[in-house]
């Protein structure tokens, strides 16, 4: 049964007729399926239990079907606010020129609704062919009825950075993507440009007209294949950097010419999906700068999920603890600290999107020390969603054919978020493995702010050794594992991490 065939089975029901499904959550653990529906009209027992009879059908064992029925009525309020919250989601820079004041609601059939634009953003919104049809279709999926929108023009007064953004209802989520106030524009390219732009730290999602503003990092002309001269850009506005490239318009070539290094300038453009990865391409480049005394605003991390969902650790109970613990007391700080010791497979060295196309996570592996013992292990191959190259195959060990059925690390990174809850990291080589977790991590939602210990640092501190690498400190500490995969590599590190901090007595000064 497809979704066509489910509602017109429950909209059969006299309370269920204008019946829309909103929502269908899977939780594999318990093996339940829920279907929400929204519904306009009052309902009785007897359409819930119709509603019921038809997603029993729809699923197919083991999963175990319920409905959720929520009557609502699409009111001016609710739909201003849905609007509001569905801008800030997909389409930050929209978000921050339209204000809850600037939304017009007629209830009726349709419902209608307005937004608000001036003269400098105007030709911004028009651009977007596919807005408001997207906000139809979002309302449509949220409430019962048809709705229609479209642009009008309203003169705006200046509006303070300061200003709150509107408390939602209960239920709407707020943004993600955080934006801030360009100043100091100065025109180059086009005056109907966006004077709102988006962190760069957080330009993670397709959109059809997304600005950023910054310094130049660099700039450097080069040349395509058919010989066309164009410019590339790196950018940076404290929260990070964005390379992209620029093809100048003759108009303005003498002046995009005379941008160098040091500069402050504001772009709006694509950033569009290409081979699985996203790539900004400016259209519009002009001058602008951060607010003076530029803070980057803290971005908040979804919660810790209350279950593990597709991977679940497991209890280290036949590991031979060598002889670790029999040399007197433990440190305190090795006691009463929870650690994670992790470590990554991936896909190549590029732990930056500036630089390129940003290296995938294969393998992660984590043992987690609780007490001063190693207490659990998580342990998961991920799917990078691309083919390997042979030298990191023939690295890691593996293959293509091992990560087939792999999950996602989409679909990874929220129950590692949960094995890391409060606990400090330890990893070999840090830097490295944490900007991968990091980037990951804030693509999925979920902030890695916890307090990361690199065991090289620790090594070079108070061990004399020809190198630190991993398989020389195991040498050192007589541990013999399988190096370059995770789960052994992570276990190994958790033993040389052990071992110094019962030689060190303590742990690192932050």
């Amino acid at each position: 049964m497809n979704e066509r065939q489910f509602l017109e089975q429950v909209r059969a029901n006299d309370g269920l007729r204008h019946a829309v499904l909103r929502m269908v959550e899977v939780d594999r653990e318990a093996c339940s399926c829920v279907f929400e529906l929204v519904t306009d009209l009052p309902y009785t027992k007897e359409d819930e239990s119709a509603a019921l009879s038809a997603a029993r059908q729809a699923v197919a064992p083991p999963l175990c079907a319920s409905v959720h029925i929520v009557k609502l009525v699409a009111d001016e309020q609710l739909v201003r606010s849905k609007v509001k919250s569905y801008l800030a989601s997909t389409r930050a820079a929209a978000s921050a020129c339209i204000a809850a004041e600037d939304i017009e609601v007629v209830l009726g059939d349709p419902v209608r609704f307005t937004l608000g634009v001036d003269e400098q953003e105007r030709a911004f919104f028009a651009r977007d062919e596919r807005l408001l049809p997207d906000i139809e279709r979002m309302l449509a999926k949220n409430f019962c009825g048809r709705f229609e929108g479209s642009l009008v023009y309203k003169k705006k007064a200046p509006v303070s950075v300061a200003e709150e953004e509107e408390e939602l209802p209960t239920g709407f989520e707020q943004p993600a993507v955080r934006t801030f106030r360009v100043e100091n524009f100065e025109a180059i390219d086009a005056l109907d440009t966006p004077k709102i732009a988006t962190y760069i730290a957080d330009c993670n999602f397709p959109a059809n007209s997304l600005t950023i503003c910054g310094e130049i990092a660099f700039v450097q002309e080069r040349t395509t294949q058919k010989g066309r001269r164009y410019l590339r850009f790196a950018v940076n506005d404290t929260t990070g950097t964005l390379g992209f490239s620029y093809f100048p318009k003759k108009k303005t070539e003498e002046k995009i010419a005379q941008l160098k290094a040091g500069d402050s300038i504001v772009c709006t453009g694509a950033n569009e999906l290409y081979n699985g990865s996203l790539g900004f391409t400016a259209r519009y480049i002009n001058r602008g700068t951060l607010p003076a005394g530029f803070v980057a605003e803290e971005r908040k991390s979804k919660p810790v999920p209350a279950h593990y969902a597709r991977v679940a650790p497991e209890r280290i109970t036949d590991y031979n603890q060598l002889n670790l613990f029999e040399q007197g007391v433990l440190p305190d700080d090795l006691v009463q600290n929870t650690f994670v010791v992790f470590d990554l497979e991936t896909t190549g060295l590029n732990t930056s999107p500036a630089s390129g196309r940003m290296d995938a996570i294969t393998e992660i592996g984590a043992v987690k020390i609780v007490g001063g013992e190693i207490r659990e292990r998580f342990s998961t191959l991920v799917d990078p969603e691309r083919k390997l190259d042979a030298e990191i195959v023939k690295l890691t060990g593996i293959t293509d054919d091992m990560l087939k059925g792999a999950p996602k690390i989409a679909e990874v990174i929220p129950d590692f978020y949960k094995f890391c809850d409060g606990c400090l990291l330890v990893a070999h080589n840090a830097p490295f493995d944490s900007k991968f977790i990091r980037y990951y991590g804030e693509e999925e939602g979920y902030m890695f702010k916890h307090k990361v210990y690199d065991t090289v640092s620790i090594a070079q501190s108070f061990l004399y050794l020809s190198n630190y690498k991993l398989n020389t400190l195991a040498d050192h500490y007589g541990i013999v594992f399988n190096h370059h995969r995770a789960a052994d590599d992570a276990l190994a590190t958790a033993k040389i991490f052990i071992e110094m901090i019962k030689a060190k007595k303590c742990l690192p000064k932050a």
